[in-house]
This record gives structure tokens, sequence and C-alpha cells, in this order.
């Protein structure tokens, strides 16, 4: 069964850093494109980080205008998990935060138009983890 495993979230104050794990179970994660979502209350879902699959694909990454800068997808194939290291958090970034996991590798040119879009195809079918809480508050 396949299992994708949040964990490192936590309460920061605003301008501290967080990295998340996305740890994969019966699945090897250089073979799957990786995205990482969050969820504020009250609001919808939103993309945030992707990471290309690195066999079988370029391993490019591509962030939401929101955390373009401050956030950084990445793989590490021997550990089988993916990561998302936070910097300069602000109160805004206060969500549960869930990777996806989905074999199909999408070319950059597929998120330059319409981000949030992109990531919504890109793991509409693909697997999920059960999400890490991140509060940033002071």
């Amino acid at each position: 069964q396949v299992q994708l495993v949040e964990s490192g979230g936590g309460l920061v104050q605003p301008g501290g850093s967080l990295t998340l794990s996305c740890a994969a179970e019966n699945l090897r994660l250089s073979y799957w494109s990786i995205g990482w979502f969050r969820q504020a209350p009250g609001k919808e879902r939103e993309g945030v980080a992707y990471i290309n699959r690195s066999d079988g694909g370029t391993g490019a990454t591509m962030y939401s205008d929101s955390v373009k800068g401050r956030f950084t997808i990445s793989r590490d194939v021997a550990k089988n998990t993916v990561y998302l290291q936070m910097n300069s958090l602000e109160v805004d970034d206060t969500a549960v935060y869930t990777c996806a996991a989905d074999m199909a590798a999408f070319r950059r040119s597929s998120f330059s138009e319409d981000f949030q879009a992109a990531m919504t195809r890109a793991f509409v079918a693909g697997h999920w983890g059960q999400g890490t809480q991140v509060t940033v508050s002071s």
C-alpha cells in the first residue's frame, strides 16, 4: 500500500524557518513527481511547490508566486524523502501542508500560465498524505 507521511510541522515565529519532510512507503520517489499543497482554515487548497520526477523526468522545480524565493523543494533519493525548506515564514503561511505524488512529469511551461491549475491537473489522480500543521505566530 502506497503511503506518504509528512512531518516537521510546528509553531514558529514570523521570520523563522521550518523544514517539512514527505517520506514515502512502497513507492520510489525518484520515479514520481511531488507537490506540496497547503490549506488554511476557510480557504481553498493552494499548491505551493512542485518537483518533477528525476528518473524519467527533469527534476525541475516550480513554485507559486506566494512562496517563490522563500521556499525550496528538494529530493533525497537515498532517503526516499522530499523536503520543503521554508524560510522567512509569514503569518499567512499558517496552514496544513500536504504532499502529493504522481508519476506524470509536467514541464515548466505547464506551470507558467496558471500555476494552481497545473498543480491541480498534476495530482488529480495522485497519492496524498495526511498533512502536517504549520503555525506561524508571535
